[in-house]
């Protein structure tokens, strides 16, 4: 599919087929996609809980307020971001370079988030949002619909993963065949209400 038809194309749906089943090599297709989806430094500071088995999906459903998109979609994908990613042997996220380029920007991963706590949560916030973006741009291509939820008691949902502490939930993306179309959109801003040229405001 053309990148903006995938653009134009994606909704976010709520009703999914409860009885459509990916197959694993779909599931790795579209985590592949989403593993090369930007990240500052290349830290690749994302980390994803793919949920399949109905009873986990059951409790994030019952965690999200009884949500039906939970327990119908095909995946639950819960988008995380680990705290800590900077400091897992940086060096590996610039095996490809030379020795001096990757021992410079390994000092500036360590420099910058070693002593900016605030500075790793947000990282995970922009770098968990950029691969829901791709997540949902990829299903669409590959036929399947998605939605994006942030409808849900985060605390029970990182208990329901076993998430590790040092880690962020960011969003959950629920990943499935729509059962039918999305409704019309429901209104757009106008453009030259959203986009400024040189200066805000202009």
């Amino acid at each position: 599919m053309d990148v903006f038809a995938a653009i134009e194309d994606r909704r976010s749906v709520k009703k999914f087929d409860p009885a459509h089943v990916m197959t694993e090599e779909e599931i790795s297709r579209l985590m592949e996609a989403v593993a090369l989806t930007p990240t500052s430094f290349n830290i690749q500071n994302y980390r994803f809980v793919v949920i399949t088995d109905p009873d986990s999906k059951q409790k994030m459903r019952d965690a999200g307020w009884n949500q039906a998109q939970f327990t119908d979609c095909s995946a639950l994908v819960v988008i995380c971001g680990d705290r800590q990613a900077y400091a897992k042997d940086p060096a590996r996220y610039w095996a490809n370079v030379d020795p001096n380029t990757r021992e410079a920007i390994v000092g500036m991963i360590e420099g910058y988030y070693g002593t900016r706590p605030e500075a790793r949560r947000d990282e995970n916030l922009r770098s968990g949002s950029m691969a829901a973006m791709t997540l949902m741009l990829a299903a669409k291509a590959m036929g399947y619909d998605t939605c994006p939820m942030v409808g849900f008691d985060f605390d029970a949902a990182a208990g329901i993963i076993e998430l590790d502490p040092e880690h962020d939930i960011i969003m959950a993306v629920a990943v499935g065949m729509a059962l039918e179309p999305a409704r019309e959109r429901s209104g757009r801003v106008p453009l030259d209400e959203l986009v400024h040229r040189d200066r805000f405001g202009a």
